[in-house]
């Protein structure tokens, strides 16, 4: 298992970086655009699967996450809260996948995580996790993270960092182009 070498105090908003190689990175010039790359990634993903996205406040973690989870419902219209408060949403699809979608930024230790029930999730559903930082040094070790950086033309790059060998990067690398 891979973490930041070294963690950000709780509810900064500077987020961790693994020591992960980045595998892939992609512009994301407008909502759109993120929206169609959510699109492309939901399919890539199964039980199992953790996608950690990091990024500075406004970055668009939730905004990708949503996304995400609206191309799997039934109902592309569907509302889709954001878990800033509830910490945790979870979603059933179509096909039987449950999809966890936590926002951590508000937890102050990464023993909070353990009353969430994610730890049980990260085995048998999709988990979107928002502030992975957050898990101390438990970043599960098939994760990949998506760090969104909001660059100065209000665009967007959505960088992919993984661990070598990861079977979830190259499922995700076709999503990553435009």
């Amino acid at each position: 298992m891979s973490a930041p070498d070294a963690m950000p105090p709780a509810n900064s908003d500077t987020p961790a970086r693994p020591d992960w190689p980045e595998a892939a990175r992609i512009t994301l010039p407008d909502e759109a655009a993120t929206d169609a790359f959510a699109a492309r990634l939901a399919p890539l993903l199964g039980p199992g699967d953790t996608l950690l996205l990091s990024g500075a406040l406004g970055a668009g973690k939730t905004h990708l996450a949503r996304a995400l989870i609206r191309s799997r419902l039934v109902s592309p219209d569907e509302l889709v809260p954001s878990p800033s408060f509830t910490l945790v949403q979870t979603y059933d699809t179509p096909n039987g996948v449950e999809i966890w979608h936590a926002d951590l930024y508000r937890l102050a230790d990464g023993a909070e995580v353990s009353e969430l029930g994610l730890e049980e999730a990260l085995s048998d559903a999709i988990c979107l996790i928002e502030w992975p930082d957050r898990l101390g040094r438990a970043w599960p070790a098939t994760a990949v993270q998506l760090h969104l950086e909001r660059m100065i033309d209000d665009t967007r790059t959505a960088h992919l960092f993984s661990p070598e060998g990861s079977a979830l990067t190259q499922r995700l690398l076709s999503a990553m182009r435009p």
